[in-house]
């Protein structure tokens, strides 16, 4: 499946300045300066994490991760779904199963907004402008 992605201002610098000198359409290439094979990937991503001391990471760990991040800065599930090609049921699962559950942000922004919708519950009801939602 191929999933057209918009590029953020920073990706767009970093390509245009690699278009100078670049040699094929292909953003990825091995050293031989070819796209890379499936295993050919996955045996140089393994070689990448020992070399960093990295253990039990899969490069699908990183779309987790992006799923994860696009959610914290206020992404709803559909908008992540466009980017990652994941279904929003996956989505939710990822969010729901891996990450979200875990992250101390989220859960101080929740009390925030809680005490926030409280204080303007309370104002309201003082003046007499609570509304009927």
């Amino acid at each position: 499946m191929h999933v057209k992605v918009p590029i953020g201002a920073p990706l767009k610098v970093a390509l245009d300045e690699a278009a100078k000198t670049k040699q094929s359409p292909i953003i990825l290439l091995t050293s031989e300066r070819k796209p890379w094979t499936p295993d050919g990937f996955r045996a140089s991503w393994r070689k990448a994490c020992k070399k960093a001391g990295i253990e039990d990471v899969t490069f699908n760990d990183l779309c987790g991760t992006a799923v994860t991040r696009l959610a914290l800065v206020g992404c709803t599930e559909a908008e992540i779904a466009a980017i990652t090609g994941h279904s929003i049921r996956d989505v939710r699962s990822i969010l729901d199963a891996h990450y979200l559950h875990r992250d101390q942000a989220l859960a101080e922004t929740a009390i925030r907004k809680l005490e926030i919708g409280y204080a303007e519950s309370i104002g309201a009801a003082k003046t007499g402008t609570e509304s009927t939602k």
